[in-house]
């Protein structure tokens, strides 16, 4: 079983749209970041988490043939944007992809990207079958029982979900509070995957000093920090993290 960082970057990337790098070496390839969208992969299914603008070039990097199911975190574009680039595995087999998304999420991108869901003629027929995103979500891998649970996290002014899998890994790609009651989920795990977005304050993230005294309130054994923005170098911020934290890079993979 696997887990892949399929992009590590803030919602424009690094660099930015208009080739902005920031304080980011564009000589070190693990600067260059798509936006996030991450991958289990078990001996049953694939699973993706998000579909970034980026998906086409993170799946195709990948070579990543198949999906099975598609969690969503919240409703903001650089999560949800690249899904048209789901249309592919519709072709290949002929059944609409399940997604699953909370009420908030559900309601936008039935508004948003309505024909995907509804088809709009006899060939262009609906792709994607939506669902509620449920409080846990089961999968297989060699013939053991996987649990995925969700777990609603504030982002801002919005609520996001992050998600723990086989009490093993947890990925929280943005947020700016976790819930006291939920920290039990997040205590003592292989990998802890954290939203980390620069160095100073933001209503919507967590910034390194946030996520790293979380990190030292959990204990992980690991944890990777994502959702860098261009404000963070790699090589300058790893310096800066103790010996068991990590910033992501695209194409991070963990063994579970």
């Amino acid at each position: 079983m696997k887990f892949i960082i399929l992009g590590c970057g803030s919602s424009m990337g690094v660099p930015r749209p208009d080739g902005f790098f920031g304080n980011c070496d564009p000589n070190n390839k693990k600067n260059y970041r798509s936006r996030c969208s991450a991958l289990l992969k078990t001996t049953d299914e694939n699973i993706l988490i998000d579909t970034s603008p980026d998906l086409r070039q993170q799946l195709l990097r990948h070579k990543i043939k198949k999906i099975n199911k598609v969690l969503y975190s919240h409703m903001h574009g650089d999560q949800t944007h690249g899904i048209n680039d789901l249309r592919s595995f519709y072709l290949n087999s002929k059944k609409q992809l399940n997604v699953y998304a909370d009420t908030y999420t559900s309601k936008i991108l039935k508004n948003t990207f309505a024909y995907i869901f509804k088809g709009y003629s006899k060939e262009y027929p609906a792709t994607l079958k939506l669902n509620k995103l449920p409080k846990n979500i089961f999968t297989k891998n060699r013939n053991r029982k996987i649990n995925i649970q969700t777990i609603i996290v504030e982002h801002g002014k919005i609520k996001s979900n992050c998600f723990v899998i086989d009490k093993k890994l947890a990925y929280i790609s943005d947020v700016s509070k976790i819930y006291e009651k939920d920290f039990k989920f997040f205590k003592s795990l292989e990998y802890l995957i954290i939203d980390c977005l620069w160095y100073d304050f933001h209503p919507s993230h967590f910034n390194l000093e946030t996520s790293l005294k979380l990190i030292k309130k959990f204990k992980p054994k690991k944890a990777i920090l994502t959702n860098l923005s261009p404000v963070l170098d790699y090589k300058v911020l790893k310096k800066l993290l103790p010996n068991n934290v990590r910033p992501a890079h695209d194409g991070l993979t963990l063994e579970l």
